[in-house]
């Protein structure tokens, strides 16, 4: 099973000292990771520090060091607009029942696309990828990520990425451990870096240590051409979001 990894939650703020911890995890198995930036963060969860705490080791110029990762191999990600939750609608990928898309009409999220990738050009980052906060969009969503310029989500559930909508989708992990029982086929594993622990670091190393595991960098993801999604494709992988959510949410 061929595994790529991606980072959540990119902001100036975010906790950095966790960030390159797991960074020179990343580095030690030489793994390129796709990162989601948020464009202009206005989610208070997603604050780590303060401005006047700032350590020496951050970034003084947090969007040149986006680039620099550019650089070294690293994609990015547009992940949202300002990461900020304003419904309670779980799209049609509910992983979770709050947005910041799903549920809006086609010209506010398009409003919002718009803005967003207005930021990062004029920091110098072009991406056509989108990440969803929350995992949340709707087929209003896809529309307005066709129009605005975005061919390519990261999310779904599958062992290959795939074409629906117009758009391609680079799947995720419904579950690690059955990911890695797997022989073929492609998926992401998905990072918080603001909530890794030095024990989950340790698990994290155990995981890029799996014999049947290849990490491989998201760059070689993308190279791997989508199939076209089935009806029925699409509607397992709802009940399967939907199910892994009522799980969670039981526990």
């Amino acid at each position: 099973m061929k595994i790529a990894v991606r980072l959540d939650d990119i902001t100036p703020d975010m906790d950095w000292e966790r960030f390159f911890k797991f960074k020179a995890l990343l580095d030690r198995y030489q793994v390129k990771p796709l990162i989601g930036v948020v464009p202009d963060n206005r989610d208070e969860n997603l604050v780590k520090i303060k401005q006047d705490k700032v350590e020496k080791e951050i970034p003084e110029d947090f969007w040149k060091y986006v680039k620099h990762l550019q650089g070294e191999g690293w994609v990015v990600a547009m992940h949202g607009y300002q990461h900020v939750y304003s419904t309670k609608k779980g799209g049609i990928f509910p992983l979770n029942n709050f947005s910041e898309f799903a549920g809006i009409s086609f010209e506010r999220q398009k409003e919002m696309l718009t803005e967003g990738k207005k930021v990062l050009t004029q920091k110098g980052i072009e991406t056509d990828i989108f990440m969803a906060p929350a995992h949340s969009y709707d087929k209003k969503t896809l529309k307005a990520l066709k129009e605005t310029g975005f061919n390519i989500l990261t999310d779904g559930f599958g062992d290959l990425p795939y074409e629906w909508k117009e758009m391609k989708f680079y799947p995720i992990s419904f579950q690690l451990s059955r990911v890695f029982k797997k022989k073929n086929g492609y998926s992401t594993m998905v990072v918080h870096t603001d909530t890794v622990s030095d024990e989950d670091l340790e698990r994290y190393e155990s995981y890029f240590m799996k014999p049947n595991a290849e990490w491989i960098s998201y760059k070689e993801y993308l190279m791997q051409e989508p199939v076209k999604c089935s009806f029925f494709g699409r509607g397992k992988e709802f009940f399967m979001a939907k199910g892994k959510h009522l799980l969670i949410k039981l526990r």
